[in-house]
């Protein structure tokens, strides 16, 4: 549980850098043939899948050195180099590459983008 947030506040959340914040989904309870798996085998699996809930800014650039223009402002904006990610996709990931975190009585995987293996991007998905 994150200290000292209230329960809806997930809107405030902000992720930094090249990382993700992903909501698990909840894995298969059977397999195929109508076997019941246990939870400690289904996580002992290597990748996982969940849906994008935040993605952060990216990877920044370095500043350019300005000095051959003078004339122009000098600004202190960051840029970023955007990430592939998209709030709704759905990500296949590395889970050892994850932090897992509860809020809300839900959990949630913090990885970065290099953890994310495949994305799954249905534009439909949520009309």
């Amino acid at each position: 549980m994150v200290p000292g947030i209230d329960e809806k506040d997930l809107s405030k959340f902000i992720v930094v850098g090249d990382r993700v914040l992903i909501q698990p989904k909840t894995p298969e309870k059977r397999t195929k043939s109508g076997l019941f798996l246990p939870p400690n085998v289904q996580e002992k699996e290597k990748v996982h899948s969940g849906y994008v809930v935040k993605v952060g800014p990216g990877y920044p650039i370095p500043a350019i050195a300005e000095e051959d223009e003078p004339w122009k402002s000098k600004s202190d904006n960051v840029r970023y180099v955007p990430l592939q990610p998209r709030e709704g996709d759905l990500a296949i990931y590395l889970q050892n590459s994850g932090y897992e975190i509860e809020f809300n009585n839900q959990k949630y995987v913090i990885v970065s983008q290099s953890a994310i293996l495949m994305l799954i991007r249905d534009e439909g998905l949520f009309e």
